[in-house]
Formats: structure tokens, C-alpha cells, sequence
């Protein structure tokens, strides 16, 4: 299975928080492959926000929530 990334971000009420304003209107960058490429994509996108303290963007391990034992270290 392929480590699927998400790469999103919005205006959150707390610069401090991932608590989004309007979950309705958050920026979807993409899918990516590989965690490099997500994080390309997450950093030019923050960077045109990055003079604007209420936009955040994150990067989401989608394989981990896909199947999180695939991440566990074998016993």
C-alpha cells in the first residue's frame, strides 16, 4: 500500500489550535504519494499565507489512519 498524504488548511479561531472556522471552506491542496511531496505542497501553501496568523495547513498521514497497524513495530 502506497503512504498516502493529505495536505489541507484553513482560518482557525486559535493560531494555537488546529480548531478550524469554517470546516465547509478549507483548502484542499491534495493527495500526495510520498511524505516529500506533501510536504512540497504544504509549504508553498503555507507559504502564500504565511503573513496571515489564522491559516494553518497540516500535513495528514492517511495510510496511518487507512490502517494504523501498519505503523506499530512488530512484536
Amino acid at each position: 500500500m502506497s503512504k498516502l498524504h493529505l495536505v489541507f488548511g484553513g482560518r482557525v479561531t486559535d493560531p494555537q489550535t488546529l480548531d478550524f472556522a469554517d470546516p465547509s471552506k478549507l483548502d484542499v491542496v491534495g493527495v500526495f504519494p510520498d511524505y516529500a511531496s506533501a510536504e512540497k505542497a504544504w509549504r508553498a501553501a503555507a507559504q502564500r499565507t504565511v503573513d496571515d496568523a489564522e491559516m494553518r495547513y497540516v500535513v495528514v498521514h492517511l495510510h496511518r489512519l487507512l490502517e494504523p497497524d501498519l505503523d506499530k513495530p512488530a512484536a
